[in-house]
């Protein structure tokens, strides 16, 4: 049997897989050129995201093919929606590597890890990019591993020494998760080629094993694929992983799993989906109640949240749910919907993300809370979550006031994510996201979103409240946080911060003012 390679097609994937290969041969004659293997990375990256044009511009019902068989089939295909996902995928993953660059370029301890953690990054982000475009269980379960198994070991590697137990905790969390997620997907696997006969995941395999009456069969294997990746997704009942993971992981890889991860977890779905269609209504209805339990309690628990990493996780797990809304209902307006709206969450978040970062490293520089070695009066701060040392909402008290340009931007990321105006953008993904499960007549499940727009907004608000809400003052009236005493831009937040919010912000705006592009 010959196979029909047609590489052309995969040098979104190939692109970061090379960048892998180049980092570890230039270490191995240059170790300590950090900024080489940095500056090889970007490139990666940059080679990818250029790779993914031509897929952009294809017409609809237009794939770019990859490893054919004979009879026709392909085991890797690009449409314009799949590279869309993929260019959204090397983007994350730009601003994460543009996030750390500084950190893993600098002269101290832990410094000759850079090599591993940009192969790691690489590694894992060409496994997502890989996810959306599977047609087959084979390269959906290797793709989904190797966006999942790099990124442990991504957190694992703190450089801090105060939180390297915290760290390696969080790691392993992650670490069980993923075996558990692999374990229910190749039972899926398993019960999909008993079911169907074949590893290729299109809808005429599922449609003839419903006319061989193995029904039975395939809604098992929807149920533990679907189990599977609602892991990765973050979904409720499989998203406990997700707040510990995020408060354990530095925070630059805790911005890697919000956004970029994502995107293989929605391409996952995408590819399962459309290979049930219109044979397991059972798997549907499945969808729609992972996705209102999602949302409501991610909205739910986040209304409790301090500390903003924490409320950004439960964040995650509500917008999980608005990503599989549009799902319940599968026809490609459906699936457009529901990758628009990852598009939008994933820019949001990033930029929330971002300032958080940027605060929060501002807060710590001033109270000296950096040091490598906690004594026992910061020990409760070091083992705590990753937000707890300027990371929490007090830290952002008055923000608007202080630094109007960066609280802005952070609103206009709060706003979209809650779907209010002047961010028109989050708007129009919950109204596109809703219109496929109300043309539907799901009505149940368009009631429990509704809701959930009032239990965002409400937690997104208080948010904003704290932002314009006046700074903090002593016992004379004078604000705790003085010009002198304060966040410094100039000091605390130099570095690829300011321009990382501005092309974030930029972002948003222009999906504001012509939101259509994106749907």
């Amino acid at each position: 049997m010959s196979l029909t390679l047609h590489l052309g097609a995969l040098w979104p994937v190939l692109a970061p897989t090379l960048g892998v290969a180049l980092v570890l041969l230039v270490d191995v004659a240059l170790p300590k050129l950090r900024q080489v293997h940095l500056g090889l990375a970007a490139l990666a990256l940059l080679g990818g995201a250029a790779a993914t044009l031509p897929g952009l511009r294809l017409p609809a019902g237009d794939r770019l093919d990859a490893f054919c068989l004979p009879g026709g089939q392909c085991l890797y295909g690009a449409t314009s929606l799949t590279s869309g996902l993929q260019l959204l995928a090397l983007g994350a993953a730009g601003v994460v590597l543009a996030l750390t660059w500084a950190e893993w370029n600098a002269e101290e301890r832990g410094s000759g890890r850079t090599a591993v953690q940009v192969v790691l990054l690489l590694a894992a982000t060409a496994g997502i990019v890989a996810v959306p475009a599977a047609r087959d269980l084979g390269s959906l379960l290797v793709a989904l591993e190797l966006a999942t198994l790099p990124t442990v070991g991504l957190v694992a590697l703190e450089r801090r020494r105060s939180r390297e137990t915290v760290a390696v905790e969080g790691a392993v969390t992650l670490l069980i998760t993923s075996l558990v997620s692999f374990a229910l997907l190749a039972m899926g696997a398993a019960l999909w080629v008993a079911a169907t006969g074949t590893g290729l995941l299109t809808p005429a395999a599922a449609g003839a094993a419903v006319q061989a009456e193995r029904t039975p069969l395939l809604v098992l294997a929807a149920v533990f694929a679907l189990a599977g990746i609602g892991f990765k997704l973050s979904a409720v009942p499989f998203h406990a992983w997700t707040p510990p993971t995020y408060g354990a992981a530095p925070l630059p890889i805790t911005v890697y799993l919000a956004g970029a991860s994502k995107v293989a977890a929605l391409g996952g779905l995408v590819v399962v989906v459309q290979a049930l269609a219109g044979a397991a209504d059972f798997t549907l209805v499945a969808v729609g109640i992972v996705a209102a339990l999602s949302m409501t309690l991610g909205n739910v628990v986040a209304l409790r949240q301090n500390d903003l990493i924490q409320l950004l996780a439960w964040s995650a797990i509500a917008q999980a749910g608005w990503m599989m809304l549009p799902l319940s209902a599968v026809s490609n307006r459906a699936v457009h919907a529901a990758a628009g709206y990852l598009a939008v969450y994933v820019v949001a978040t990033l930029l929330a993300f971002t300032v958080v970062l940027a605060v929060g490293q501002a807060v710590r520089i001033r109270l000296g809370a950096d040091e490598e070695e906690p004594d026992e009066a910061t020990e409760p701060v070091a083992r705590g979550s990753a937000g707890s040392a300027g990371h929490t909402l007090e830290d952002h008290r008055g923000l608007l006031r202080a630094h109007p340009w960066t609280a802005t931007a952070l609103a206009f990321a709060l706003l979209t994510l809650a779907g209010l105006p002047p961010a028109v953008v989050g708007l129009v993904a919950k109204v596109v996201a809703l219109r496929p499960v109300a043309g539907d007549g799901t009505w149940w499940l368009a009631v429990v979103a509704a809701l959930n727009v009032a239990l965002g907004i409400a937690v997104y608000l208080r948010w904003l409240a704290v932002l314009a809400a006046r700074p903090p003052v002593d016992e004379h009236g004078l604000p705790v946080r003085s010009a002198d005493d304060g966040i410094k831009v100039t000091e605390s937040w130099s570095g690829p911060h300011p321009w990382v919010i501005g092309l974030l912000t930029a972002l948003l705006v222009v999906g504001s003012i012509s939101p259509v592009g994106i749907f």
